[in-house]
């Protein structure tokens, strides 16, 4: 159970998420885009669609959960899983990217159903894939380096869609955006379920609970409240994922309406991304490709720019994750990036409007420091769900993390929920070619000091988050002579 684990497996193991966040990316990103824009359903029913599915899905968690942690086959708990979702998972995604012409009620029944089907088998593979982490190994070293390399996979998948799939889409569909996205979704459904049957057959389950090991719903439960660590990851998730939302939603409001679109347009060139860009276009059209259609607005180009600087250096801050977290601790190497990370975001608040060379580095250093952070996260719920067997000799992996799926979700929720009440409250309106001094203002104080506060408190939330390096430690021995003893 301590042995050492191949790079065949970690690599594996982070193609389950990799692929998921293929999807998973492209709604949080463009679900909302591709209803109003593409399919032309009305903006308020596609905001219904999203609020509710988004609700039933994440109420799903704790059911499949249980299911999951009580599902017995040869292949293990969670695995299973990951092959019987593959197939589905793909061919629905790509249902709920596809426009088939009904009128405007049968777009709006088939956006729902579509994107309700799609979140439950989302939840449905992610959920055990997620709890696969904590059984794959009980070796803590090991689970830093396997969370790591899931988390660069992660990143990889963010990179594509935040970035790229725009591009691509415009390309697929020769223009026509709703033809794109079914060509891409096409491709990336065929790409995630060979990716899924990769971590199937290249993982393994080692962490397995004594046959006799018999728990019921209400104990499960208890446990879970009894808990305190997890409560606290609990807490901390939701926030995490509310300055997710609220700063992740409001950076293209910040580009559009506070940095000066010439001095953008000036960066770019400067930085030679323009040259770079047409020197790719000449290639491309010369060995007979269509052109790479980047969008030529200043602010929009920039934006997707600052986006790859972001996700490109938590990369490289990914890199050092497991290192300092096996010299210092989780908890500790946790909470001191995320509070680097932080200040990388409040500082946003107060630069100028033509600082924009300052705003790339910063967005840049946010991203290593939070980088660093990306996969503890998980890898600490794991943690939990060892911390819950030590105390109680029972373990039940996938509820530990269907909560926090959950957290995630809420977290999600609500970060989008401040920023549209923000928008309102602050009376932005899309109709204005130059918006209101107080309007910019509060949208330089939604990407700085209000996204800043949740991370805060979430780092603040450690101080009651007892499990520190030794108390890893202690468990992972504990834990591992109980099993060799069983």
């Amino acid at each position: 159970m301590t042995e050492k684990l191949s790079v065949t497996e970690k690599i594996g193991y982070s193609l389950g998420d990799l692929a998921a966040n293929l999807v998973f990316q492209t709604l949080v990103t463009f679900i909302a885009f591709f209803y109003t824009d593409v399919y032309k359903i009305p903006v308020e029913s596609a905001t219904k669609v999203i609020f509710v599915c988004g609700l039933i899905a994440a109420f799903f968690n704790p059911f499949m959960g249980m299911i999951a942690d009580r599902t017995q086959t040869r292949w293990g708990k969670f695995r299973p899983w990951i092959l019987w979702t593959a197939v589905p998972f793909g061919v629905l995604a790509l249902l709920a990217f596809s426009t088939p012409d009904f009128g405007p009620d049968g777009k709006v029944y088939y956006a729902f159903i579509t994107y309700l089907l799609l979140l439950l088998v989302y939840s449905a593979n992610n959920l055990p894939y997620s709890a696969l982490s904590g059984v794959i190994t009980g070796n803590m070293q090991e689970r830093n380096s396997m969370s790591a390399y899931r988390f660069v996979a992660v990143m990889i998948a963010q990179f594509v869609i935040q970035v790229l799939l725009l591009p691509l889409v415009l390309i697929a569909g020769d223009g026509d955006k709703a033809l794109g996205f079914e060509k891409v979704m096409t491709f990336l459904s065929i790409a995630g379920v060979i990716m899924f049957l990769i971590t199937f057959f290249t993982t393994k389950e080692r962490v397995v609970p004594k046959p006799e090991q018999k728990s019921t719903v209400l104990e499960d439960v208890k446990d879970l409240f009894s808990n305190k660590p997890w409560v606290m990851m609990l807490i901390i998730t939701i926030l995490v994922f509310i300055t997710l939302a609220l700063k992740g939603g409001m950076y293209i409001f910040y580009f559009e309406n506070y940095l000066d679109a010439s001095q953008i347009a000036l960066f770019l060139e400067n930085i030679g991304f323009n040259g770079f860009i047409n020197g790719l276009n000449y290639l491309l059209t010369n060995i007979g490709l269509t052109e790479f259609k980047w969008p030529e607005d200043p602010a929009t180009s920039g934006f997707a720019l600052f986006n790859a600087g972001g996700i490109i250096f938590m990369i490289i801050g990914i890199g050092f994750s497991k290192s300092l977290a096996d010299k210092y601790g989780k908890r500790e190497v946790f909470g001191g990036s995320l509070f680097l990370s932080t200040l990388f975001i409040a500082v946003f608040y107060f630069y100028p409007q033509d600082a924009i060379s300052t705003v790339f580095i910063t967005q840049i250093l946010h991203g290593f420091f939070y980088g660093i952070s990306t996969p503890l996260l998980w890898a600490m719920i794991a943690d939990v769900a060892d911390y819950s067997e030590w105390k109680t000799h029972r373990r039940a992996t996938a509820i530990i993390f269907s909560a926090m799926i959950v957290g995630l979700k809420v977290g999600l929720t609500l970060g989008s929920s401040i920023l549209a009440s923000i928008l309102d409250y602050y009376q932005y309106s899309a109709d204005l070619v130059t918006q209101m001094p107080d309007t910019i203002n509060g949208i330089k104080l939604s990407v700085s000091i209000f996204a800043s506060i949740p991370f805060f408190l979430a780092v603040a939330c450690l101080f009651a988050y007892k499990i520190n390096k030794a108390m890893e430690q202690q468990i992972e021995k504990d834990l591992t002579l109980r099993r060799q003893a069983d």
